[in-house]
């Protein structure tokens, strides 16, 4: 298996000790995988041990939540239970950050997700989060947002309170110390 520069060798195996730890405690994330096709998909894409180790390095705590049907690929979602501590305080996208005159936050949360190699959460697809556990209690988690609102200076993220996941909408620039993003990483 080919590995990041920046991982020593005994690294990607303690990672894939940690991922498959996390997956035999949690099978209700995904009925019917074996942790064995999980592995292999994996060792076949050197890139994805790279955006996993990013998102296990930021707190997100990836796990498998499905295959997708279309093409077979497994699908790796941060399950940490609060939006991970090393991707928040972030606004939504490069425009906004540059939009900012002052307090700019570290990035912004579209790069970053491009950097880490993994795609935004949509609506549904948090959602479907959701009905695997409840995530985002005390914080919340930015979500892909539709052209035509970030197109008026908006942008969506997500929260669970009083049993509920609600969808909200706010400025693109604003940032807060609670409000990171949930990456989607197709293996």
């Amino acid at each position: 298996m080919q590995t990041d520069e920046s991982m020593t060798a005994s690294e990607p195996e303690q990672l894939l000790r940690t991922l498959q730890s996390r997956f035999d405690m949690h099978p209700d994330r995904h009925p019917g995988l074996d942790w064995e096709t999980v592995r292999a998909r994996i060792e076949q894409s050197p890139s994805a041990l790279q955006s996993l180790d990013r998102m296990e390095s930021s707190g997100g705590e990836p796990d498998v939540i499905g295959l997708e049907a279309s093409t077979g690929q497994v699908l790796f979602c941060d399950c940490s239970p609060e939006s991970p501590a090393g991707r928040r305080s972030l606004c939504f996208d490069r425009e906004a950050w540059m939009a900012r005159k002052e307090n700019k936050p570290p990035g912004n949360v579209e790069e970053v997700a491009a950097e880490m190699g993994v795609e935004l959460l949509d609506e549904a697809r948090y959602r479907q989060l959701q009905q695997l556990g409840e995530f985002d209690t005390k914080t919340s988690s930015w979500v892909a947002t539709p052209e035509a609102v970030r197109a008026l200076g908006g942008a969506l993220f997500c929260d669970r309170r009083y049993g509920q996941v609600f969808l909200y909408h706010n400025g693109a620039q604003s940032y807060y110390a609670a409000r990171g993003f949930r990456g989607l990483l197709r293996v």
